[in-house]
């Protein structure tokens, strides 16, 4: 298992267009990925779940990955925040 922190930078949040993107993202990797905010969870594979969390700027989140290509996509999920939000 793999997990990191991050906080969110972009002014909108995790809004529609970033959130698709994630999901587009999370999609093409096998692993479980969860999106943590706060106490609550939702699949990083399914937008309804991630924009419920309702994560605005200065939030942070948690990245849980776990299954078989957890490396890669641990590293290629931090790369993605960095660069989107």
């Amino acid at each position: 298992m793999k997990q990191f922190n991050y906080t969110i930078k972009d002014e909108l949040g995790l809004h529609a267009r970033p959130a698709g993107l994630l999901v587009k993202k999370t999609g093409s990797f096998k692993s479980n990925i969860q999106i943590t905010k706060n106490d609550k969870s939702a699949d990083g594979k399914r937008i309804l779940g991630i924009m419920s969390l309702g994560i605005k700027q200065n939030d942070e989140i948690t990245v849980t990955v776990e299954g078989e290509d957890e490396n890669e996509a641990a590293l290629e999920l931090k790369e993605f925040f960095k660069n989107n939000l």
